[in-house]
């Protein structure tokens, strides 16, 4: 069964979203991990696959976007209904919840304080929490604020 964590942020920038985001993926690509990012549409995608280049200075994800060299390649970023082969995990940050889902090991939401992102990812929350999916929330908030998370 997926396992489904949420990852708390204490930013209301959908950016933020973007960013941590990155971050997971570089850390679960280096753990040997393929990782399938799900987005709306393909300006989500073009500037995910963007930062994906940019967010360090230091880093390197590779990855493609839908197309191309998709199944060599350990990170996707798609916005379709086919997620190929990448079943290790999924990164949600379409506003609904993708049917394949429950392909995936692990499933990653990331939430911002912002209201239309609070809005989808409860009701996200809801539907896996009433199908019975184990859950983790990881509350980010307390380690920007310098607490123990």
């Amino acid at each position: 069964m997926t396992r489904i964590d949420f990852y708390v942020l204490a930013d209301s920038s959908v950016d933020s979203r973007l960013e941590f985001a990155c971050r997971l993926t570089q850390k679960a690509q280096q753990m040997g991990s393929r990782v399938y990012i799900a987005v709306d549409d393909k300006p989500q995608a073009q500037q995910l696959d963007q930062l994906l280049w940019t967010f360090r200075p230091e880093s390197f994800v590779p990855h493609d976007c839908e197309g191309e060299i998709a199944l060599q390649t350990p990170v996707l970023v798609g916005f379709g209904e086919d997620c190929s082969d990448h079943h290790d995990l999924l990164i949600n940050l379409k506003s609904d919840i993708p049917d394949y889902f429950s392909r995936f090991e692990r499933l990653v939401e990331i939430v911002c304080q912002q209201e239309q992102v609070l809005t989808q990812t409860r009701e996200h929350f809801a539907f896996y929490r009433e199908r019975g999916y184990p859950i983790q929330s990881h509350d980010m908030r307390k380690r920007a604020a310098g607490g123990a998370g």
